[in-house]
């Protein structure tokens, strides 16, 4: 996430960590919470799409489509990574905007 926590209050968005995976595993989840019963989940890109030159940096892709989505669903798909990750890192922004503040997401 490129905003720090500072940043995130000028623009009137808050970040959370949610859930605590492993230190040194686990997948990193990102849920966008819009506020209104909707949200988006990010999560890790396909190892495919990791750029050779900068393999360290995370990037992230939409797990559930590109339009937001019902909580709910959001949450089973959370339970579901879980059950296969237990060392699994979730993250959540609250942003009535839209903003992920995330900065690779790929398709």
């Amino acid at each position: 996430m490129r905003a720090g926590l500072s940043s995130l209050r000028e623009e009137r968005a808050f970040a959370a960590v949610r859930r605590r995976g492993a230190e040194e595993a686990g997948a990193i989840f990102v849920k966008l919470n819009l506020l209104d019963g909707t949200g988006e989940l990010f999560a890790p890109a396909p190892q495919a799409v990791f750029d050779e030159a900068h393999p360290s940096d995370r990037a992230f892709s939409r797990s559930l489509g590109k339009d937001p989505v019902p909580e709910g669903k959001i949450e089973e798909r959370l339970v579901r990574e879980i059950r296969f990750d237990p060392d699994a890192w979730i993250i959540e922004v609250e942003d009535r905007a839209g903003r992920h503040f995330l900065d690779n997401v790929v398709a």
